[in-house]
């Protein structure tokens, strides 16, 4: 009993925001090994995006998509105004990335990026968040955002300051685990 007590007990996560101003001058080269596909997903089955979301963000605790109705949830991922896509390893999902271009032409937004479990550990991020770049900057903002907090893979941070983003601000907040 005192097992799922403990599961159930809010965590602190501290967020940082990071932003990029200018495109990169260059993409990262997709690694050799694996047969791999993005591809930009329209009017994606609501089953297989939370299926997706769970994969990425069970580990991590991502909450905000975690218990949206259906018809909430089908609005916002088949806006005009999200864009996701989705990588394939060897014909399997392995990560997704979706973008919210609402606030264009100021801003784009990598809301949610992610590998599943069994494909990280593989080079396929620093590939996959190049290509995330990519599509946001070919909306032409005036920047770009994306953040991370202290439950997120370990590497996300540093992975997102190689690839040129820089931290603009912090914040905390209290997540509640994923249990189920």
């Amino acid at each position: 009993m005192a097992a799922n007590d403990d599961a159930a007990t809010p965590l602190m996560a501290r967020i940082t925001h990071l932003e990029m101003v200018a495109p990169p001058a260059q993409r990262v080269t997709m690694p050799l090994g694996l047969r791999l596909a993005v591809m930009r997903t329209r009017e994606m089955p609501l089953s297989f995006y939370r299926f997706i979301y769970r994969e990425v963000g069970k580990p991590h605790h991502w909450l905000f998509r975690r218990n949206t109705p259906d018809q909430e949830l089908s609005a916002i991922i088949h806006s005009e105004k999200t864009e996701i896509q989705v990588l394939y390893a060897e014909g399997s999902p392995a990560g997704f990335f979706e973008l919210d271009l609402r606030r264009l032409p100021e801003e784009a937004e990598i809301v949610y990026f992610g590998i599943l479990p069994d494909f990280q550990g593989r080079g396929l991020a620093r590939f996959f968040l190049s290509e995330a770049i990519f599509a946001a900057w070919a909306h032409q903002p005036s920047r770009l955002v994306i953040h991370t907090n202290t439950l997120d893979n370990p590497r996300a941070l540093q992975l997102y300051q190689r690839a040129g983003f820089s931290p603009y601000a912090y914040d905390q907040e209290v997540v509640d685990p994923w249990t189920d």
